[in-house]
């Protein structure tokens, strides 16, 4: 793959996500100290109320009700008139965490917006809070996963950059109080398969634990200060995520240093008993979650404590600690107290405004992929007699994803088309494609076919939509633009082979059908890139259920890609030259010259990836630890900086513990993965 034709991901030495963390270490000890007053207070039935999603309100102690449920996946969700921002997948393939922590940022103010808004009224129901169980840091996997679209993709150190930033922005940078409260879900290990989550198993060893499943999460901990981590259904080992002391306290908060609250996912503690078959009855159920680490129960399950209670068989002081943690959130967060917040003043007037709209479009722009252009793209209006759009997913439900807020204004692509067209270019519907000489073919998923509880049979394009493309490229001298959306692989090798040019476009958002014809028309030069692998060949996929790593991602990969994580084209050229690398104690740092040598203006995504020794047993064939999304004018250079601690050149044993191999490690810079870009520049540095 040539470089003039491509610009590829990468991600950077992440400004948003250097900031700080706030509040800091002094303010979080005030709250525990105001939290463990309020608990002391309180009764062991009280307490029990108030470790359920539910909890009711406690006069005595000044608790006010307060449901722990809300979402904010990609915009503020499930509850009314939002900004929808394009789904996570989409977001990652900016590479872009300065953008991403300014869409976060709006996303909580929205948030707080709403809960003002509905606070005033009384009401402090489900999705009315402020501790949103967003983001999902999951590893995609396997293509068929359905819940994939709701990660940043495949690479740990893309998704652990990219959530660091969400979390940011959401929590804010406030010295005394939480913005909102993000959550790290779904900790651990758990991409499938969705229709066995609640009873299944995940058998592997630590190595491919540590080294590919964990450290997004770690990264969330120990960088973002996440303030809640929320345990998944399934199991690891045999024993379940949210009854494993090995996971939630030995590593969460021993290792990590974690000190926010652990939530389950809803159901996931009944599931301990019902489904895991670990424990045999309720009593013995909760106490596994505590004891393990859990603090928040989301579901009745909890109601099993009262008669033990009652007989004195669970005692207070096993109560204490969990609660202590759930009350700093909400004290923190400004829900218990009465204090006042910086936020206080926002109301429906911050909600789905213009400026927030112009994000969500700048999001959209920023994660549409080329993926190939024989030079139709972008489209001349000056040449066109006519255009027509055809396809399933032409309509405004495919923008939103799942998990999704509504839209006061979704623009669909044949609306954004007709704006880009105007009145002196004939825009046709469905049904009046055969003879136009330019086809939009809108083409791929909906988020009917994959989502929660709802994995994929298989990555086929389906027949009726292969059957239209085939008949309308009959008419040879016409174009035929493949617009694809969807938020997982699909097998685009004959649909490569069709079309004058693809785009992958995802899930885009309210703004998505505006995004998409500025792209075409050439307002926007793409520049996202492509946070998951889409294989050559679907044949011969590992089963769901097989949670090793030989053979998946580019990571581990054995088999050419059509198209590789990292992928993208541009409407201009890049290249790379200068590559330098420094080795100082605490690891290197590498500067990369890129530029612009086209005639437009574009970004690239500038990404670094690193190769072990030989002979240093690492299975990793390279593996992606910076990026940076630069813009550059026609003819401009840039100089581009990573800084990579010694841990990021490590290798993982068997016990998941990192070493540093002797020998010479090789560092790539480039638009994309080496062996895939012909442009990519490399070096070496010696340990």
């Amino acid at each position: 793959m040539n470089t003039s034709k491509m610009i590829m991901t990468g991600v950077a030495a992440f400004a948003a996500a250097q900031v700080m963390a706030m509040p800091g270490a002094a303010r979080r000890a005030e709250a525990e100290t105001e939290a463990r007053a309020i608990v002391e207070k309180m009764s062991a039935r009280d307490c029990v109320w108030q470790l359920m999603m539910d909890a009711p309100a406690n006069d005595k102690v000044g608790l006010p009700h307060y449901h722990w449920w809300n979402e904010a996946l990609h915009g503020v969700a499930r509850c009314g008139v939002a900004t929808v921002f394009p789904q996570a997948i989409g977001a990652a393939a900016t590479f872009d965490a300065d953008l991403e922590r300014r869409m976060a940022e709006v996303i909580s103010t929205e948030g707080r917006a709403k809960y003002n808004v509905f606070s005033a009224k009384g009401q402090r129901n489900i999705y009315q809070g402020l501790t949103f169980w967003s983001p999902n840091v999951n590893m995609f996997r396997d293509p068929l996963w359905g819940r994939g679209h709701e990660t940043f993709g495949e690479d740990p150190y893309l998704s652990g950059v990219m959530g660091t930033a969400f979390v940011k922005g959401m929590q804010g940078d406030d010295p005394k109080f939480l913005k909102v409260a993000a959550c790290a879900k779904h900790y651990a290990v758990h991409s499938g398969p969705e229709k066995l989550r609640h009873g299944f198993n995940v058998n592997l060893d630590n190595r491919d634990l540590y080294e590919y499943y964990l450290p997004a999460f770690k990264m969330l901990v120990t960088e973002g200060q996440v303030e809640s981590v929320m345990g998944a259904y399934s199991a690891v080992n045999g024993k379940p995520c949210c009854a494993s002391k090995f996971l939630l306290t030995d590593i969460l908060r021993g290792e990590w240093g974690f000190n926010g609250h652990v939530v389950s996912d809803v159901g996931a503690v009944g599931d301990i008993k019902n489904w895991h078959h670990y424990t045999d009855d309720g009593v013995k159920t909760c106490l596994a979650a505590i004891d393990a680490g859990l603090d928040l129960c989301s579901e009745g399950t909890y109601h099993a404590l009262f008669p033990a209670v009652d007989k004195g068989e669970v005692k207070k002081e096993q109560l204490v600690e969990p609660l202590v943690h759930l009350l700093t959130t909400r004290i923190l967060l400004g829900n218990v107290g009465g204090a006042k917040t910086p936020w206080d003043g926002l109301g429906v007037k911050d909600i789905a405004t213009r400026e927030n709209k112009a994000l969500a479009l700048k999001v959209a722009e920023e994660s549409i992929v080329l993926v190939k252009n024989n030079g139709v793209l972008p489209l001349d209006k000056s040449k066109l007699k006519d255009v027509s759009i055809w396809g399933r997913c032409m309509e405004e439900a495919v923008l939103m994803g799942n998990y999704e807020g509504i839209a006061s204004e979704p623009i669909s692509v044949m609306t954004g088309v007709a704006e880009e067209l105007g009145p002196g270019i004939k825009l046709c519907g469905p049904g009046e494609e055969g003879s136009s000489d330019t086809v939009i073919c809108c083409i791929g998923l909906t988020p009917g076919d994959e989502g929660e509880e709802r994995d994929k049979k298989d990555c086929r394009l389906n027949d009726w939509q292969l059957g239209m493309l085939r008949n309308l490229r009959k008419k040879q001298d016409r174009r035929m633009i493949g617009v694809v959306f969807g938020g997982s692989p699909i097998d685009l090798k004959e649909v490569n082979e069709i079309c004058d040019a693809v785009l992958v476009v995802w899930y885009p958002g309210e703004q998505g059908g505006r995004a998409i014809a500025r792209t075409i028309f050439g307002k926007n030069n793409p520049g996202g890139r492509l946070p998951i692998t889409y294989p050559e060949s679907y044949e011969g996929l590992k089963d769901i259920k097989d949670y090793t790593l030989e053979g998946r991602t580019y990571r581990y990969a054995t088999k050419k890609p059509l198209f590789p994580f990292g992928y993208g084209l541009s409407y201009t050229t890049f290249d790379y030259s200068a590559l330098k690398v420094v080795k100082a104690k605490d690891g290197v740092t590498a500067t990369v010259k890129v530029t612009n040598t086209g005639t437009l203006a574009g970004d690239e995504v500038v990404q670094l990836y690193v190769r072990s020794p030989k002979d240093s047993g690492d299975r990793r064939v390279h593996h992606l630890e910076g990026f940076k999304r630069v813009t550059l004018k026609a003819g401009e250079s840039k100089t581009v900086t990573f800084k990579l601690k010694k841990e990021q050149l490590m290798q993982f044993g068997m016990d998941g513990k990192q070493s540093l191999a002797k020998g010479e490690y090789e560092i790539f810079a480039g638009g994309g993965q080496p062996g895939f870009d012909d442009g990519v520049v490399s070096t070496r540095v010696a340990y």
